[in-house]
């Protein structure tokens, strides 16, 4: 594993100077270097690039995708559904709506409002989705269902909402469900690392209840594992995670889907090294989606989520194309 995690870390560093070099204006490396190493004798207009503009948006592309791959690796074991995903719980839908709701419907909202409100989204639809589910139990099946419906029900609302709203307030909206960090800042990327801490320890630490909850519900029970607690409190914590990205950055897509395959390929199915794995996977995944999205046609940009969408729909054609012959 750790030549694996050298390997990873080196990539994050290479996407890392990247992403600070490469944009509108491009930086030299010896630049680079001077404005991170001794910034009191770097340029004025080359530290405000680099470390007010480009650091900050590469940290909080770091953050969201590792958040989206600890998610989805959370997902794909609860479910027990190797294309299970955030949105599958309808955390993405439910932030979605949410948002629209505050953009188009209370346009004179503050914007600062507009995490909180998609946060508070994607909490009451997983909350619904496992309340609607409880049957005396629980069972991935009846949530994955739920959430399906769940979901196909506020995107229809936030249809309904794009087809009547006010022209400008649905195009900020679009673009905030584009998912992208073009307006990463310092407060941030803070206040996302400082939500993102505990719930990514606490998932890492429950990688041998993630290993368990991966069988039927009877082998678990039998094993002592409370699993409908389990069930509840692991949601719960996809919620926290997953909810705590789309607030940062809107809907980015496909991460949690790839990251945990792309991990599980390198290190196994133990969740305590592919929890780890899977989120340096991410974060790299999401970093390269938003260095491609703003230096392939610049000066324009493309949404880091539209990015990932290019890469995840094939990916997902490659999944399902692997299991044509797997009985359902």
């Amino acid at each position: 594993m750790k030549p694996i995690v050298a390997a990873l870390l080196v990539a994050l560093a290479g996407l890392s100077a990247a992403s600070l070099a490469l944009g509108d204006v491009t930086i030299p490396a010896d630049e680079l270097v001077l404005a991170i190493v001794n910034p009191a004798a770097a340029a004025q207009d080359t530290l405000m690039i680099v470390l007010e503009l480009r650091l900050p948006r590469a940290l909080l592309a770091l953050l969201v995708g590792m958040a989206l791959a600890v998610a989805g690796t959370i997902a794909q074991a609860v479910m027990r559904n190797p294309l299970a995903e955030p949105g599958i719980l309808g955390i993405n839908a439910g932030a979605a709506l949410a948002a629209m709701l505050l953009i188009v419907a209370l346009p004179g909202a503050s914007p600062a409002l507009l995490p909180w409100a998609s946060f508070a989204g994607a909490g009451a639809m997983a909350a619904a989705i496992y309340a609607l589910s409880w049957r005396g139990g629980t069972s991935s099946l009846r949530i994955i269902l739920i959430g399906i419906g769940l979901s196909s029900l506020a995107g229809a609302a936030t249809t309904l909402l794009t087809a009547f709203g006010e022209i400008r307030d649905v195009q900020r909206a679009m673009i905030w469900l584009a998912g992208s960090v073009y307006d990463a800042d310092w407060r941030k990327v803070r206040l996302l690392a400082l939500w993102l801490s505990g719930p990514l320890v606490l998932a890492w630490l429950g990688a041998r209840e993630l290993d368990l909850v991966r069988f039927d519900d009877d082998t678990a029970r039998g094993l002592g594992q409370r699993v409908d607690l389990l069930r509840a409190l692991t949601i719960l914590l996809c919620t926290l995670i997953s909810g705590a990205a789309v607030a940062a950055a809107g809907l980015i897509g496909f991460v949690g889907l790839i990251a945990p395959h792309l991990a599980r390929r390198l290190v196994g199915p133990a969740h305590s090294r592919l929890m780890p794995v899977a989120a340096l996977t991410g974060g790299a995944l999401v970093m390269a989606a938003d260095l491609l999205g703003r230096t392939v046609i610049a000066p324009a940009q493309l949404p880091a989520g539209l990015v990932t969408a290019l890469i995840g729909a094939p990916f997902l054609g490659y999944l399902l194309w692997g299991r044509r012959h797997v009985p359902a």
